[in-house]
């Protein structure tokens, strides 16, 4: 007897459906044959699922079992089938009865019997939506995620048992109900208040956390920079609805769900070491997972001691961070991830940390410093909007109390300014004034007479590139929607000029 169940294959965020049929009653030898390209881990759901049935109260089938895991093309990896798998048999065996077909199944079994939650639960949800399913069937953990995607019915299971009841009785489980209000972000304990002086880096953080922009700290060692760099996420606007589902799909695909690192209601930071490989930052593997940049997405990825960073991994940054997402070519196809993220990044200004220090001589050769500086290319350079020097704190200001705004006064008016940016870039389509492209810089960041002239000295007396001349013209847009101004004027491009820190050395 043949049974079909409506699963899916995971391919980077992305689900596509697959088809679990089982046959029994074939003649030959006693044997279950798994086909449909199986990694190993897929291979040993068979002792899972005979387990799991036995100690279900089910019987095993007593004739040849053929397991067909249809598209045989698409390469199927982990423990999701062993739920489909089970049902089909049961299925297939005559065990149970029902009228359920189009419903999709995913979930690992323990050999007890009981669901355990799987990756990429948000991604079959969607897919399920997109086939006109009529439902999903997920382990109590993968179904919560998954409920945050209306349009399709969700249902909780604890164990096989309980899929077999509704298989039976579709009103066994409840449908759950839609999440569509984000959580509230965890506190994290750390505020901008906590910064002692650093005026000039703190304005620099503002800018770039109301317009999305990528932001370079250079300073001596112990002078605040990461402090700051990770108080930059106490300041940045709350992600949309939108913005949260990508979130939680890339998450949910990476499999942070099933290790306990799972999103709140907040942006993503990620701050990877610098010993990082280039798959590990960009994404990829046989069957290719989200890199560090796609967890980023949305949010903030920190490269601290930039300079330490491998030069090719550095370098494959400089595709991403112009488009917005990364195309993984592998023997199974191209994956594509989104990672429209902010980069923040640090560094010394020379190998030994302290060049311009008023407490320590600096011991480099300037031949020493130049190579150490070269670590970081001119393209890349380039593809940072901000440059910022960030000095030592003098004595008197360290000893002080909390000074200066908090996290909630400074974001206050981060959240003012992304509101008009949206207003302004609806039609195109994205959040901040870092994305706006090339072919509407102009239309969108019109300068006046004065601010023509001024910028068009500034190209010639310096060694702003092209990309460099469209940066700050961004950024000077974002100055001037944080002061609530309609147009860009003089102070504000100004300002932004002085943000290219690193353009002239």
């Amino acid at each position: 007897m043949l049974a079909i169940i409506q699963s899916g294959a995971l391919l980077g965020v992305e689900s596509f459906p697959v088809q679990v049929e089982v046959n029994t009653g074939e003649r030959g030898e006693l044997r279950f044959v798994l086909v449909g390209l199986p990694d190993a881990a897929v291979k040993e759901s068979m002792d899972r699922v005979c387990s799991a049935l036995q100690n279900s109260g089910f019987k095993l089938p007593h004739t040849r079992t053929t397991i067909n895991l249809s598209p045989g093309h698409l390469r199927k990896e982990g423990p999701l089938y062993d739920l489909p798998i089970a049902v089909a048999m049961l299925l297939a065996s005559g065990q149970i009865r029902g009228n359920c077909d189009g419903f999709f199944l995913a979930g690992e079994l323990s050999l007890s019997g009981n669901l355990l939650p799987i990756r990429g639960s948000i991604a079959f949800a969607i897919q399920a939506r997109r086939n006109g399913l009529r439902g999903v069937i997920l382990p109590c953990q993968s179904a919560e995620e998954a409920s945050i995607i209306a349009g399709v019915p969700i249902y909780a299971a604890r164990s096989l048992k309980d899929v077999v009841r509704f298989w039976e009785d579709p009103s066994a489980l409840p449908v759950l109900p839609l999440k569509n209000v984000p959580p509230a972000p965890r506190e994290s304990g750390l505020d901008f208040s906590d910064i002692r002086g650093q005026e000039r880096a703190k304005r620099a953080a503002e800018i770039a956390a109301a317009g999305g922009h990528n932001l370079l700290l250079m300073g001596c060692p112990g002078v605040g920079k990461s402090m700051l760099a990770k108080r930059i996420a106490t300041i940045l606007p709350p992600p949309t609805w939108e913005e949260l589902v990508e979130i939680y799909g890339i998450h949910s695909a990476a499999g942070l769900s099933i290790d306990g690192s799972w999103a709140d209601g907040s942006r993503p930071f990620r701050s990877p070491h610098h010993s990082i490989s280039r798959v590990g930052l960009l994404g990829g593997g046989s069957n290719p997972r989200p890199g560090e940049i796609s967890l980023a997405h949305n949010g903030v990825l920190f490269l601290d001691e930039l300079p330490e960073f491998a030069r090719g991994t550095l370098e494959s940054l400089r595709q991403p961070l112009d488009d917005g997402h990364v195309v993984i070519s592998r023997s199974i196809g191209k994956v594509r991830f989104p990672c429209a993220f902010t980069l923040l990044a640090a560094m010394n200004p020379c190998p030994c940390g302290y060049l311009g220090s008023r407490t320590r001589p600096c011991r480099c050769t300037r031949q020493q410093i130049s190579d150490y500086r070269a670590r970081i290319s001119g393209p890349l350079l380039d593809r940072i909007d901000l440059h910022i020097d960030v000095p030592p704190v003098p004595p008197e200001k360290l000893r002080a109390g909390r000074s200066g705004e908090t996290s909630a006064q400074v974001r206050r008016r981060v959240c003012a300014a992304r509101i008009c940016q949206r207003e302004r870039l609806q039609k195109l389509g994205v959040p901040c004034n870092a994305r706006i492209g090339d072919s509407f810089l102009h239309e969108l960041c019109p300068l006046g007479e004065a601010e023509n002239l001024l910028l068009r000295r500034a190209l010639e007396t310096s060694a702003l590139s092209a990309r460099a001349h469209g940066k700050v013209l961004r950024v000077a847009r974002t100055i001037a929607d944080l002061e609530g101004a309609d147009a860009i004027a003089t102070p504000h491009l100004v300002e932004a000029l002085q943000y290219r820190l690193l353009d002239d050395s």
